[in-house]
C-alpha cells in the first residue's frame, strides 16, 4: 500500500499557542498556495481520506475535486490529539510541571486532561488497518502532524504501544502543506 501523506496548511492561530482538536481554518491565500504546490505531485483518481477538522477537510475536498477523485472521505480517526484544557492556551501559560509530567510519560499522560498519545495511536492504527482490510493499494491522506507521525510508524511496529512510543520519539519536522510518501509492505 502506498499512502500520499499531506499535512494541512498553516492554520489561523497565533504562534506559540497549543492547538490540537480545535477546529481552526486556513486562510484562502494559504489554502491556494498549498493546493498549487501539491497538485502536480499527486496521482489522479485516488481516494482521498481526511480528518474532520476544517483545516484538513477543505484541502482534501479541493484535492479530490482537482484530481477527479470521488468525494473526500472524512474519517474522525485522523483527527489531531485533543489537548483538553491546554487547547488554545499559549504554551508559555501552561505550567512547566504539567509539561514535564507529559515529557516523563509521553505515551500515557493526558495533557490538559485530553487524550493520551496511546489513545490517538489506537485510532490512527485502526484507520491504517481498515485500509489494509479494504485492500486499498494507493490513497491520499490529509491530516495533522501528530496523526501523520503515528501513521508513518504503523507499518513498522506490531503493537499500538510501540507505534505510540516510536512516534513520540521522532522529532517533529512535518511542515505545513507538505507531502511525504509512505510505502507499507
Amino acid at each position: 500500500m502506498r499512502l500520499y501523506l499531506i499535512r494541512h496548511g498553516k492554520p489561523e492561530v497565533e504562534p506559540g499557542v497549543c492547538y490540537g482538536s480545535t477546529d481552526l481554518r486556513v486562510s484562502e491565500p494559504e489554502h491556494a498556495r498549498v493546493l498549487a504546490s501539491l497538485l502536480p505531485a499527486l496521482p489522479h483518481g485516488l481516494p482521498v481520506y481526511c480528518s474532520p477538522l476544517q483545516r484538513c477537510r477543505a484541502l482534501a475536498v479541493a484535492i479530490a475535486d482537482a484530481n477527479g477523485s470521488a468525494n473526500a472521505i472524512v474519517d474522525p480517526r485522523l483527527a489531531e490529539m485533543d489537548f483538553g484544557a491546554w487547547e488554545m492556551r499559549p504554551w508559555q501559560n501552561i505550567s512547566q510541571a504539567e509539561v514535564d509530567a507529559w515529557a516523563a510519560d509521553v505515551v500515557h499522560y493526558r495533557p490538559g486532561g485530553g487524550e493520551t498519545v496511546l489513545e490517538v495511536a489506537t485510532r490512527v492504527r485502526d484507520f491504517h488497518e481498515s485500509l489494509r482490510a479494504q485492500s486499498v493499494q494507493t490513497a491520499i491522506v490529509v491530516c495533522h502532524a501528530g496523526s501523520l507521525r503515528l501513521l508513518s510508524q504503523c507499518p513498522h511496529y506490531g503493537s499500538v504501544a510501540e507505534v505510540a512510543r516510536h512516534a513520540a520519539a521522532v522529532m517533529h519536522d512535518i511542515g505545513y502543506g507538505t507531502l511525504s510518501i509512505l510505502d507499507c509492505q
